[in-house]
């Protein structure tokens, strides 16, 4: 690593701990086309990604003292296209579990989706509005286990309905992590989300709201989906789409999410929205 200024997104050297061998076995396996490792440090490619995924900002505006968007968006592309940033995050997932005193794999996933507004850029035929929100963009959708850790994401349009979240979801949660036998989810999901489940052999339970609650009123076992949600809009990246696909939306997500987890196992404290 440079002797640059740390930013404080930047990984500390026991979080560069838990994912630099994924990256450094992916790096061995992918040398450049002349042959060689390529002049850029691992270390810092992802630290530029974590950077613009907290800050929000564009491409052409990284650091200067920070790979430059050539690269940083080859190895983002990669990373997302293949697979690898998923990998990471279920890694850390299962070592954040296991440091909980639980198993690698849960038995319960919460499901849930958020409606964001998209950027200008954004191409119309990827978005939708969301009547019952009055939303134009996009929805994500996450699965997490019961202490927040996201197992899925999947991000559509935001005029789909919630049904179709929960069904892709489910898919990937069965595909996945086939130790989830149960997944709780809110009114907006509705009786086809249930029997896709049922079809799955993952029994999905509908969550009613209490008619006599005001307001914002948690729920048990079901807030922590909120709770995750909340915090991955800390990532200002993830405040609005800026993504021209939602495959990169996701990525987005599962970055936020690598970078949540990683400071839940070391034990670090995140940057606050007003220190950021």
């Amino acid at each position: 690593m440079s002797d640059r200024k740390l930013y404080p997104s930047d990984l500390s050297d026991a979080r560069w701990g838990l994912i630099g061998p994924v990256i450094r076995a992916w790096k061995e396996k992918h040398p450049s086309v002349s042959g060689h490792q390529g002049g850029y440090d691992m270390r810092e490619i992802v630290n530029a990604i974590l950077y613009q995924n907290r800050t929000g900002c564009q491409w052409d505006y990284l650091p200067h003292d920070l790979p430059p968007k050539s690269a940083t968006f080859y190895y983002y592309a990669k990373w997302r296209d293949d697979g690898t940033d998923q990998v990471i995050n279920e890694l850390l997932r299962c070592q954040a579990r296991e440091a909980a005193g639980r198993t690698e794999d849960p038995s319960l996933v919460v499901i849930d989706s958020q409606s964001v507004h998209n950027a200008v850029n954004v191409p119309a035929e990827t978005t939708g509005r969301d009547a019952a929100k009055k939303v134009p963009g996009r929805k994500r959708g996450i699965a997490i286990d019961i202490i927040g850790l996201i197992i899925a994401v999947v991000v559509l349009a935001a005029s789909a309905h919630d049904n179709d979240i929960g069904k892709a979801l489910l898919g990937k949660v069965a595909a996945t992590t086939p130790a989830v036998s149960k997944a709780l989810v809110d009114q907006g999901f509705k009786q086809s989300v249930v029997d896709h489940g049922a079809g799955l052999g993952v029994e999905v339970d509908i969550i009613q709201r209490n008619p006599s609650d005001q307001g914002f009123v948690p729920q048990p076992i079901r807030w922590r989906v909120e709770q995750t949600l909340g915090t991955l809009i800390l990532h200002r990246r993830l405040v609005r789409d800026y993504e021209s696909s939602p495959t990169s939306s996701a990525s987005r997500v599962t970055w936020a999410s690598i970078d949540i987890i990683s400071r839940k196992i070391t034990r670090e404290a995140a940057p606050t929205w007003r220190g950021a």
